[in-house]
C-alpha cells in the first residue's frame, strides 16, 4: 500500500475519533453529566446541539462507508467517508456563518457517493442483502436531504436510524442466507422494510406519526432477528463466535425496547410531555447504545482486522465493555424516570463502556502495546 494511501487513512481515522469524542461530550452535556454551557468549551456546546448528527450521519456513516468502500476496492469510494468527515468538521465550526451553509452540501455529497457505491454491489450481486443495502444507502441520503433542508435533526434522525438499522439488518440476512428459510421469513421481513420506509415518510408531515409507525417496525423487526438470525445457532459456540451472538441477541432486546419507546411517543408525547423526555432517551438510546453499539462491539473483531489489516487477539475480556454498557443503559433507562442524576450517571458509564471498549481492541492488536495483552485485558475488565 504506497504511504500517502497510509497517511490519508491514518488522517481520516483521527479526525473521525475527534468528531465520535466530540459528539460523546455534548451527548454528556445534553444528558446533564457536564456542567452548564458556561464552564465547557464553545466547541463542546455545538458538538451538543449537533449530538445526533455526528453519532448517526457522520462517525457511523464514515465507517459504513470505509467499510464498503475497502469492499468495492475503488478509490473513487473513498469520496463518501472523506465528504461525511468534512460535513462532521464543518458543523463543528458552525459558528462560521460559511461552515454552517457548506457542512449539509457535504452530508448530502457524501450520501450520493454512497448511494453510487450501493448501487455498484447491487449491479455486482443481485440479491436480498444489496437490495437492503441500497435501501439503506437511500435513507442516508434522504435524511442528510431533510437536514439539509430543514435544518433540523428531530425528523433526520429517524432517517438516519433506518439507514444504520437497515445496514445491520441486510448484514444479518447475507450471514444467515445459507440456512435453511422458513415460508414466512422472506414476506414477514419485506412487509417491515415497507413499515419503516413508510414511517420516514410519515415524520415528514407528522412526527408523532411517524414515531408510531417506526416504533412498530422495530418492534417486528426485532422479533424477526431474533427468530431468523444466525446467532441463535452461534451462541452454543464458543470463543468470538459466542461472544459475537451474546452481543447480537442482548442488542435484539434493546431493538424491542426502544420499539416500545417510539410507539409510546407517537401516543403520550403531547399528553405527557415531562414523561415524554425519559421515554424519548429510552427511544434513541435503547437503539443507539443498545443495539447499535452492541452491533459494533460485535462486529468490530472481525471488521477492523478486514479493513485496517491488522490482527486482533479476542480474549473473555471483550466482554468487560459489553456488560457495563448494557448495565448503565438499564440505570439510565430506567433510573432516569425517578431522577436526572441517574440519567446523567448511566450517560457516564455509557461514555465508559465506548471507551473501554475501543482500548480494549487497540490493546488487543498484537505489538501495539509494550507489555503482555491478556494480562492487561483481564485487568481492565476486572476494574470495570
Amino acid at each position: 500500500m504506497p504511504s500517502q494511501v497510509k497517511t490519508a487513512r491514518l488522517g481520516v481515522a483521527i479526525v473521525l475519533l475527534f468528531l465520535l469524542a466530540c459528539a460523546g461530550l455534548g451527548g454528556l452535556l445534553r444528558a446533564g453529566a457536564l456542567p452548564p454551557l458556561p464552564y465547557v468549551d464553545p466547541l463542546i456546546g455545538r458538538a451538543a446541539g449537533q449530538h445526533a448528527t455526528l453519532m448517526l450521519s457522520v462517525f457511523l456513516g464514515s465507517v459504513i462507508a470505509i467499510e464498503r468502500a475497502v469492499a468495492v476496492r475503488l478509490r473513487w469510494a473513498y469520496l463518501a467517508p472523506l465528504c461525511s468527515v468534512a460535513h462532521g468538521v464543518l458543523l463543528l465550526g458552525a459558528d462560521d456563518q460559511l461552515a454552517f451553509l457548506w457542512a449539509p452540501g457535504f452530508g448530502v455529497a457524501s450520501s450520493l457517493c454512497f448511494v453510487a457505491v450501493s448501487g455498484l454491489l447491487l449491479a455486482r450481486q443481485p440479491m436480498a442483502h444489496t437490495v437492503l443495502m441500497s435501501m439503506a444507502s437511500l435513507a442516508w441520503l434522504g435524511g442528510n436531504m431533510v437536514f439539509a433542508w430543514q435544518r433540523d435533526a428531530n425528523v433526520a434522525l429517524l432517517w438516519w436510524f433506518a439507514f444504520v438499522v437497515l445496514t445491520i439488518t441486510a448484514e444479518r440476512l447475507e450471514m444467515s442466507r445459507l440456512l435453511p428459510r422458513h415460508p414466512v421469513s422472506r414476506p414477514l421481513l419485506l412487509s417491515t422494510v415497507l413499515c419503516l420506509l413508510t414511517a420516514l415518510v410519515a415524520a415528514l408531515a407528522d412526527l408523532r406519526q411517524g414515531w408510531l409507525l417506526f416504533g412498530m417496525a422495530l418492534l417486528v423487526l426485532a422479533g424477526w432477528l431474533a427468530a431468523f438470525d444466525v446467532a441463535r445457532r452461534t451462541i452454543r459456540a464458543g470463543g468470538l463466535s459466542r461472544y459475537m451472538a451474546v452481543c447480537l441477541l442482548s442488542g435484539y432486546g434493546w431493538l424491542a425496547v426502544s420499539g416500545f419507546g417510539w410507539v409510546g411517543l407517537g401516543l403520550a408525547w403531547e399528553a405527557h410531555p415531562a414523561g415524554g423526555l425519559a421515554l424519548r432517551d429510552l427511544a434513541l438510546h435503547a437503539l443507539g447504545l443498545g443495539f447499535i453499539w452492541s452491533m459494533v462491539m460485535a462486529h468490530a473483531p472481525v471488521i477492523l482486522p478486514a479493513v485496517a489489516r491488522v490482527k486482533v487477539l479476542y480474549g473473555p475480556w471483550f466482554y468487560g465493555p459489553l456488560l457495563l454498557m448494557h448495565a448503565s443503559l438499564l440505570l439510565r433507562c430506567a433510573g432516569g424516570w425517578w431522577h436526572a442524576d441517574l440519567r446523567a450517571l448511566g450517560a457516564s458509564l455509557n461514555a465508559i463502556a465506548i471507551t473501554s471498549f475501543a482500548l480494549t481492541m487497540l490493546v488487543s492488536i498484537p505489538g501495539q502495546m509494550p507489555f503482555d495483552v491478556p494480562q492487561f485485558n483481564l485487568g481492565c475488565a476486572f476494574l470495570l
